[in-house]
């Protein structure tokens, strides 16, 4: 018999969990997804600019290589229906049910109990939540009375007044630098209000043109090699990140070159170097965001923001800066993970009181107390440097192999708690000694814990979970 599946989110990570499941022959799933179509981040995320920062020969699953990419780093909107039609072809779009919200999931002793926003039940002998990290924005606490529009880029509308207006950026992150030079010249003037500078390295990207896309399309193992490539730079930009001594100083001093080149204004290029070690932000593939903050109608605000006003933003110079439209480029919730979702487990107890002092699951994946829970994307999965989408991937393969077990008659499988906490307590000890443990905040959690990145390269976690250890799991029913 085949255990039944609920899947949460209907993003890269819950397509391919659902996506390997079926692979597998497990065909008792279901795919619960909040919104009105699927798409995760790529439906969500539409203002202008807005693309993928990592090769789309590597943003795309192994297992479905697309031969139609436009280009070396591709559009939204071209990503979103890459991950739709692959979503079709493997049969998962018939198994999501769509405006179906969770909002809570409970351990029976059995199995789970998941309800939806709507008062849906559904029963499942194995939860995956695959909501991700970067599904909640966060708008940043800043007082005030400012009166005209405020979207966060997340949310944008196309209505938004755009051309001739004067626009206010709150943040210099993966999506800022992606906006600010798709608005500049058609914005009378953007304010660009930074925190710290991010590290950002040249962008290779480059048109593939109608033979390349057809050869692809004939020979699909020639996508082979330029997967290859990219997997390499990935290699060297993640030993930067990690504490290689070669490969950081060559990164670094890619990124120099790259700001000298680009910024001759040397007061401007002071403010726009990185006072925090590579790595404690993302590092930003771009080749027209120095340019942009170089123009005249672009300005670059490092004071701290103190409110905003009726008309714009005050910052610690006293100064008003004028705004028409005021937009929060600011990231997400990264570190709540499962937020506004009840999970209980053995015995009553809640997730959230599980992660009180912060989120944290073994391999990632599955957390004590908590039978039959396998996360995609979870705490301490997250990369600084490569595709997602190369643990997502490895993630599905493990959740095949706890339903295989299952299905051959296993009782439920939970991970015993000595297993999860020395695992927990390598990758921290880990962490204290990357550069994570010197950023301020990005990835930390209230309590002070890096709950969110991988201190080590994407292959060392390929390995790790290549192989469920039945050892690490209580024998016990119910």
């Amino acid at each position: 018999m085949s255990p039944r599946v609920v899947v949460i989110g209907a993003g890269f990570g819950g397509i391919a969990a659902a996506a390997a499941l079926l692979e597998a022959g497990f065909d008792d799933v279901v795919v619960l997804e909040r919104a009105a179509s699927t798409g995760g981040v790529w439906r969500d995320n539409t203002y202008p600019g807005c693309a993928c920062d990592v090769p789309a020969p590597l943003y795309s699953y192994s297992f479905a290589p697309n031969p139609r990419w436009s280009r070396r780093f591709p559009a939204h909107d071209e990503i979103l229906a890459y991950l739709r039609a692959t979503a079709d072809r493997l049969g998962v779009t018939g198994r999501v049910c769509l405006n179906a919200a969770v909002t809570s999931a409970t351990w029976t002793g059995g199995h789970w109990r998941v309800e939806t926003a709507d008062g849906t039940t559904y029963e499942a002998d194995v939860l995956v939540p695959a909501v991700g990290q970067l599904g909640n924005p966060v708008l940043p606490a800043i007082p005030g009375s400012y009166e005209g529009p405020v979207v966060h880029t997340a949310r944008w509308r196309d209505d938004l007044p755009v051309d001739g207006a004067r626009i206010g950026v709150i943040g210099t992150g993966a999506s800022a630098i992606q906006l600010v030079p798709a608005i500049a010249g058609r914005a009378a003037h953007i304010t660009v209000f930074q925190r710290t500078p991010p590290w950002t390295l040249p962008r290779p990207d480059r048109r593939y043109g109608r033979g390349r896309r057809y050869a692809y399309g004939k020979m699909p193992s020639l996508m082979l090699l330029p997967r290859a490539g990219v997997w390499a730079m990935t290699v060297v930009t993640g030993r930067a990140i990690t504490g290689g001594r070669v490969a950081g100083a060559l990164v670094r001093t890619a990124s120099r070159v790259q700001r000298r080149l680009q910024v001759r204004d040397a007061d401007l290029r002071a403010r726009l170097t990185p006072v925090d070690p590579m790595g404690c932000k993302r590092v930003l593939f771009t080749n027209d965001w120095l340019p942009a903050l170089t123009r005249p109608d672009v300005s670059l605000v490092t004071e701290k923001i103190l409110e905003t006003t009726p008309s714009g933003v005050r910052t610690a110079d006293g100064q008003v800066h004028e705004c028409d439209l005021l937009v929060y480029a600011t990231g997400f919730a990264a570190t709540d993970f499962l937020a506004g979702i009840r999970v209980t487990g053995r015995d009553g107890r809640a997730l959230a009181d599980e992660w009180a002092a912060g989120a944290y699951a073994h391999l990632g994946l599955t957390v004590p107390g908590f039978p039959n829970l396998f996360l995609v994307y979870g705490p301490n999965t997250n990369t600084g440097n490569t595709s997602v989408l190369y643990f997502i991937e490895h993630q599905a393969a493990y959740l095949v192999q706890a339903v295989r077990r299952l299905a051959s008659g296993a009782n439920p499988l939970e991970v015993r708690r000595e297993v999860a906490a020395a695992y927990d307590e390598e990758i921290q000890q880990r962490l204290t000694r990357s550069v994570w443990a010197s950023c301020r905040s990005w990835y930390r959690n209230a309590a002070g814990r890096v709950v969110t990145n991988w201190p080590g390269m994407a292959s060392e976690y390929r390995r790790r979970v290549a192989r469920l250890r039945p050892s690490d799991y209580i024998s016990r029913n119910g």
